[in-house]
């Protein structure tokens, strides 16, 4: 599959795990009937062969050999498909976002779903409901697995997501040198920072708009940095409003230090999105003293918590513009305030960004399983 969050989540919660004495086995599927057929669209089938009729048997096989007090992890409930093969041992899933069964569901019109894209979202919901044990990293997830996914959990906690990078303010010279060595401009009065995917859910065409109008205001206006892989029409026709002293740049494949440096020098990260699981940029960009301007619907605020300031969520029945110049007004005030204004705030982000810890995550992960396997009895005999 394309995605890499997951194998990266995985990785990280098997490296953790490990140091801290575990021993941890990862299963996924291999690239076997996918490997055999050429380049194409039927890719996608002889991946769905590998994933849910050769895996599962390989599964079943290993099942055997397991120990007893083995718990079976699944980094997603996009997994759900594989749990009906361990239901009956000790198990939990990893809830990350229910934004694509949502949308398959009719419940996110800006995002419709093809039918083959509903029947699969089905699929796997039918998989994960047969899960007793669930942890989502956010309360608004939870709420979301609940109501959407239809789940009976034994037990359903939250645990929210830790920095996976040590993020911290970086001093304006160092952080100008960093982005220096990355073949990035250093503006000397700082920027404003969009951080995203290419997902519909991110807003970057309210973002580009909520831009525009803030610069129309201004005669020298901060650029607008927009780090991610950000393309498309809508994109293309916002950016069309922006005026001529506004200036638009697109970055990608930043490294972990050079985003901190981008974040560091940032004057306010926007990130409006219409839904999320979670949101990494927020806490990312607090833990460098960045101010937030996000949307007032969970999990964004309750994300962002107090040191963030708050934009009504744009539905499709909004009018845009009125939308983006209320944002830009924000904007304004954020970027106004005074120097001791300024500085109380950015250690009120870092305050905030501190308890998003990874250790902390791994330790509530941790603590979860252990009551799973005390709960669970012995699986039974394969």
């Amino acid at each position: 599959m394309a995605s890499q969050s997951m194998p990266r989540f995985a990785s990280m919660l098997q490296e953790a795990y490990l140091a801290r004495g575990h021993q941890v086995q990862m299963w996924s599927p291999q690239a076997r009937v996918y490997n055999w057929v050429p380049k194409g669209r039927l890719c996608k089938w002889a991946g769905y062969i590998d994933q849910y009729i050769l895996f599962p048997l390989w599964v079943r096989k290993q099942l055997q050999r397991q120990v007893a007090d083995t718990l079976y992890v699944f980094c997603d409930q996009a997994m759900g498909p594989w749990v009906p093969l361990v239901k009956d041992w000790p198990h939990v899933v990893h809830v990350h976002d229910l934004l694509a069964l949502r949308s398959a569901l009719g419940d996110v019109p800006e995002n419709p779903t093809s039918p083959t894209g509903q029947i699969y979202q089905r699929y796997i919901r039918q998989g994960f409901k047969q899960a007793q044990h669930f942890i989502s990293i956010s309360k608004k997830t939870r709420e979301d697995l609940h109501h959407f996914g239809q789940v009976l959990p034994v037990t359903s906690e939250v645990v929210y997501n830790g920095l996976n990078y040590p993020y911290t303010p970086m001093p304006a010279e160092e952080a100008a040198r960093a982005l220096q060595q990355a073949n990035l401009p250093a503006p000397t009065l700082g920027m404003l920072l969009h951080v995203s995917g290419n997902h519909w859910y991110k807003n970057v065409p309210g973002v580009v708009r909520l831009y525009a109008h803030y610069a129309r205001n201004q005669q020298n206006p901060l650029p607008l940095w927009l780090i991610g892989n950000i393309q498309g029409s809508k994109v293309q026709a916002a950016l069309a409003e922006v005026p001529p002293q506004g200036k638009v740049l697109f970055f990608q494949g930043l490294d972990n230090r050079t985003l901190q440096a981008a974040y560091s020098l940032s004057r306010a990260l926007l990130f409006p999105s219409l839904a999320e699981g979670f949101g990494w940029p927020i806490i990312e960009a607090q833990a460098c003293g960045c101010p937030v301007i996000t949307t007032d619907e969970a999990p964004m605020n309750e994300v962002g918590g107090p040191a963030s300031r708050y934009l009504p969520r744009l539905a499709s029945s909004d009018d845009p513009q009125a939308w983006a110049a209320h944002g830009a007004t924000v904007l304004n005030a954020l970027l106004t305030m005074d120097a001791a204004e300024r500085q109380i705030l950015r250690g009120q982000c870092c305050e905030w960004a501190s308890r998003f810890n990874q250790d902390a995550a791994i330790e509530g992960y941790l603590c979860l399983y252990r009551q799973i396997l005390g709960r669970d009895a012995a699986p039974p005999t394969p």
